[in-house]
């Protein structure tokens, strides 16, 4: 069951990306050159994601991958390379279609658009939420993560966004520009709070590897959770 709040930043992430932001990720997820922040940010991203993957097996032929908020596809690509069933699936459309557009059609991957928590997407092995969780609430992001872990066997991988005192002072500049050129606001929570909340809401799962990636204006916070 969702909460209110993660229904409406849902909602503000499918209008977000499909009516204003998607020509910018295609560039940005793209080989194409950028500069300047969008340089760090593709540089932190391919990081981050470099990291997701490592924490996912080599061979994984016969494992079901749900990518949750897969984007522009990226990563549910690498995963069907090493064999997996991947189901990919985002809110934003355009997104979807960019990924559509760029994978090889041999790949074992399901494209979807919709949510992430869709209880008939069924059941996996392993599950990938890159940067989708980060504009909600940490309360949202549990209740997002507790709905996966009740149909996951192996791992949970999300990022989240750190309450550090840079990302901050950068949330804070970023406020100074008009609300028409900003994407949906990230919301940084507490790591601990985070940890807390998860162990009360899984007390059977363990929280396994983390990593944080800071890249200047590209700062995640990769966890890891075992539903056990």
């Amino acid at each position: 069951m969702t909460t209110a709040t993660y229904d409406r930043f849902r909602g503000n992430l499918e209008t977000y990306f499909d009516r204003t932001a998607a020509k910018a990720w295609e560039q940005l997820t793209s080989d194409a050159p950028v500069s300047g922040i969008r340089a760090t940010v593709r540089a932190g991203r391919t990081d981050m994601r470099n990291t997701l993957l490592s924490w996912l097996p080599a061979d994984m032929r016969g494992l079901r991958l749900l990518d949750a908020g897969c984007g522009t596809g990226a990563l549910a690509v690498e995963a069907a390379e090493r064999g997996a069933e991947v189901v990919a699936i985002d809110v934003a459309g355009s997104l979807v279609k960019i990924a559509l557009d760029r994978a090889r059609a041999d790949l074992n991957i399901d494209w979807r658009v919709g949510d992430m928590l869709d209880p008939a997407l069924g059941r996996f092995d392993h599950v990938v939420a890159m940067d989708s969780l980060i504009h909600y609430k940490a309360f949202d992001i549990v209740a997002a993560v507790q709905a996966l872990a009740e149909r996951t066997g192996g791992s949970i991988a999300f990022t989240f966004a750190p309450q550090t005192p840079l990302l901050m002072a950068m949330l804070g500049a970023g406020r100074l520009f008009p609300r028409s050129d900003r994407s949906p606001a990230i919301l940084p929570v507490r790591d601990r709070l985070l940890r807390t909340l998860i162990r009360n809401a899984l007390p059977h799962a363990r929280i396994g590897r983390d990593r944080r990636v800071s890249a200047s204006f590209y700062t995640s916070h990769a966890l890891e959770v075992l539903p056990g």
